[in-house]
């Protein structure tokens, strides 16, 4: 899914124009980027988290060269899915438990 599909999704859920649906969309997407450049934690319910990891500096190879380049420390963004939307993405099979059996009988 494109930026432009979820657009398009915004405006045919919300009856809206399409600049209104361009305007959601990218009114979530600069809240979410400015909460992370100010060092903030994003969590939505039911779906994730966003943060900030750190990397630390460390020494990386040119694979064109073979040559040593040294790859300064950075922050990078990271998404941690909520247990909810892991379920919803990986269902399990009817019948399964996943707890080795130690469930409602015995």
């Amino acid at each position: 899914m494109t930026k432009a599909d979820l657009v398009e999704e915004v405006t045919q859920i919300g009856d809206l124009t399409r600049r209104d649906g361009e305007v959601v969309v990218d009114t979530v997407f600069d809240a979410v980027i400015q909460a992370l450049q100010a060092g903030d934690k994003i969590e939505i319910r039911g779906f994730g988290s966003f943060r900030i990891r750190q990397r630390k500096p460390r020494t990386g190879r040119n694979p064109k060269t073979g040559d040593k380049v040294e790859v300064p420390a950075k922050r990078v963004p990271y998404f941690k899915p909520s247990k909810e939307l892991r379920d919803l993405v990986n269902p399990k099979a009817a019948g399964e438990t996943g707890n080795g059996g130690s469930g409602n009988g015995g």
